[in-house]
């Protein structure tokens, strides 16, 4: 096989606290599957912690762990996002954002201070979370006559696909994911089955 088809992610939010010197470090992990699930979570803690004086944040999106932002929010470049992300890195995370909140506690912490302070606290919130391995999945839309309606079914039971939509008419539609692994077998299966049309909408 050319490419893995597991990745590695969490399923819940973590949270986690470091201190240094009187600054307060909170962390937040939360599992995403776009770069527009994070805007509200920041706003949410902006929200949360007004007093705060830094929100600082990295993400990894996409199964091959390709996508990835990091954000210092005015604390010294490099100090804050990076060492976030490079936490996300060395656990192999990806479909996953950290928020950092920092409380400023009146003594400078220094670049290598604020390198340790971020990576320390998304460390603390990687602790609360539990890793999960998931498969890397390509949705599919199959659209089909209801009368082929047993051989689809008996496909998708065969090979333990997971239908995230469905809509039945005299005309009936799905959208299947199907673990990469098995794409070139149940498109050939599928082909099979006369009047079947199969597009591919994304990979996740």
């Amino acid at each position: 096989m050319l490419f893995e088809d597991t990745y590695l992610t969490i399923t819940e939010v973590g949270e986690g606290v470091f201190r240094d010197r009187g600054s307060k470090f909170m962390a937040f992990a939360y599992p995403i599957r776009s770069e527009q699930d994070l805007k509200p979570i920041v706003a949410r803690l902006k929200s949360e912690h007004p007093k705060a004086n830094h929100h600082c944040w990295a993400f990894r999106l996409s199964p091959d762990r390709s996508v990835f932002r990091i954000n210092d929010d005015g604390e010294p470049s490099g100090t804050a996002g990076r060492p976030i992300l490079n936490t996300l890195l060395s656990h192999n995370l990806t479909n996953i954002a950290i928020v950092v909140v920092r409380y400023f506690g009146g003594t400078l912490l220094g670049v290598p201070g604020l390198i340790n302070a971020y990576k320390a606290a998304a460390e603390e919130a990687l602790k609360a979370v539990k890793v999960t391995e998931k498969t890397v999945n390509d949705i599919y839309t199959i659209s089909f006559n209801y009368l082929q309606m047993n051989d689809v079914m008996r496909l998708i039971k065969n090979e333990n696909l997971t239908i995230s939509h469905q809509q039945f008419d005299t005309d009936c539609q799905m959208q299947l994911e199907v673990r990469k692994s098995q794409v070139e077998r149940v498109m050939g299966q599928l082909n099979h089955i006369t009047g079947v049309k199969a597009k591919w909408l994304s990979t996740i």
